[in-house]
């Protein structure tokens, strides 16, 4: 499979060439087509958080840590939380990101499972649709669509990282087929998987019909009160 250091070799030029199209060719300020492409290295990363190795482990949680909040930080300041108790939450987030689930994390997950998946991709992406409130749909969607093409281009290069050439033969090793994939061995690490992503995917539409005020879910679909 790739290296860390190989993905963000990979990560960060298709991260310049995502932000730059978006600001030559699609409009957008200067600022969010950098924030675009920082946010497509990051994703080309991301799933480097099941991996054995520690460094890239540890890393990678330094950053989410970081940027979680940080993305966060708008949808606060519209729920009209004062400056102390934003801080607050935030500094909470980062502890809970960087010590509390990094463990968890840790302990729950193998490498190669579900986290390398397209669904795990997707997940990624609804992440940061709901954490970035910003008034702009289109904005929202040109990052989160940034985090998930970053994740799937890990995925790819570690699906073609699985093969080695020798003259004309191609020899699959052990990781073969075990990058880009639906479904993994584990019933419980596919089913909780799915579970979040059905769940990310109905607070996503309950989050776009409020800030556009157009129904999406059928009547029957919606939780009882709303």
């Amino acid at each position: 499979m790739a290296s860390y250091k190989g993905h963000l070799a990979f990560a960060a030029p298709l991260g310049f060439v995502y932000g730059g199209m978006a600001r030559s060719q699609l409009g957008f300020e200067a600022d969010t087509a950098m924030v675009g492409a920082l946010l497509t290295t990051v994703g080309g990363l991301l799933p480097d958080l099941d991996s054995d190795s520690g460094v890239p482990v540890r890393e990678l949680f330094s950053l989410a840590a970081v940027m979680v909040p940080l993305l966060m930080w708008r949808r606060l300041m519209n729920a009209h939380f004062t400056d102390e108790s934003m801080f607050l939450f935030l500094a909470v987030v980062y502890l809970l990101i960087r010590f509390v689930i990094s463990r968890i994390f840790k302990h729950l997950s193998v490498h190669r499972g579900m986290y390398h998946s397209i669904p795990a991709m997707l997940i990624a992406g609804l992440i940061v649709f709901l954490a970035y409130q910003h008034p702009s749909m289109r904005v929202r969607l040109f990052l989160s669509v940034g985090v998930m093409i970053g994740f799937l281009l890990h995925l790819v290069l570690d699906e073609m990282c699985s093969v080695d050439f020798h003259g004309f033969t191609i020899k699959l090793n052990k990781f073969a087929g075990s990058a880009v994939k639906f479904f993994s061995p584990s019933i419980v690490g596919t089913v909780t998987a799915y579970a979040i992503l059905i769940g990310l995917a109905y607070l996503t539409i309950l989050d776009v019909e409020r800030t556009t005020g157009r129904n999406v879910l059928p009547a029957n679909m919606r939780i009882s009160g709303r």
